[in-house]
C-alpha cells in the first residue's frame, strides 16, 4: 500500500511506507535521513511500546511479547539525566513497529540527526514520533543498536 492521508495524518501498511514518511519528515527538517533500520527484539518480536526524552536524547523500546526493555542507539550514554515519556497513537494504541533513520554529516558516516518513526499496529498510522540532534559517531554502529 502507498501512503494515504486521512485528515492530518498519514497511514500505511508496510515498512516502506514508514520509511517514506520518515524520509519526507527528515527532508522538511533539513537533515535528510539516509540510513535506516527497523527494530527487532531478541525474541523475534517487531512490536514495541516507545518512551522518549528528546531533550536528553533517549529512546527506550519495550517488547510487546517478552517485555524486554532496550535502550536505542546511544541512549545508554544519556539515560541517567532523562525523563522518558510514553508515546500513544491517536487511536490510543501503544504498540508500534519502529523504524529508525539518521542523517549524517556530509562526506562522513557520522550521525548528525536521529529520527524514530512509528507504525501503529492497530490503525496503520505512520509518523515520526521523536527526533533530535545526535553526535553518535558511525551510523552503522548506531543503527545496529535500535
Amino acid at each position: 500500500m502507498a501512503l494515504t492521508k486521512k485528515g492530518e495524518f498519514w497511514y500505511g501498511t508496510t515498512s516502506g511506507d514508514t520509511q517514506a514518511e520518515l524520509r519526507s519528515y527528515s527532508v522538511a527538517n533539513r537533515h535528510e535521513a539516509v540510513r535506516f533500520a527497523s527494530s527487532k527484539c531478541d525474541c523475534g518480536c517487531r512490536t514495541f511500546a516507545l518512551q522518549t526524552d528528546e531533550q536528553a536524547g533517549v529512546a527506550i523500546r519495550t517488547c510487546t511479547d517478552c517485555g524486554q526493555e532496550h535502550l536505542m542507539g546511544d541512549s545508554a550514554d544519556y539515560v541517567e539525566e532523562a525523563a522518558p515519556e510514553a508515546h500513544e497513537c491517536v487511536c490510543e494504541n501503544e504498540a508500534f513497529e519502529l523504524m529508525s533513520g539518521v542523517s549524517v554529516y556530509e562526506g562522513t558516516h557520522d550521525v548528525r540527526w536521529y529520527y524514530i518513526a512509528c507504525h501503529c499496529v492497530e490503525c496503520n498510522l505512520v509518523g515520526v514520533f521523536a527526533d533530535w540532534k545526535c553526535e553518535a559517531g558511525d551510523a552503522a554502529a548506531f543503527l545496529a543498536k535500535v
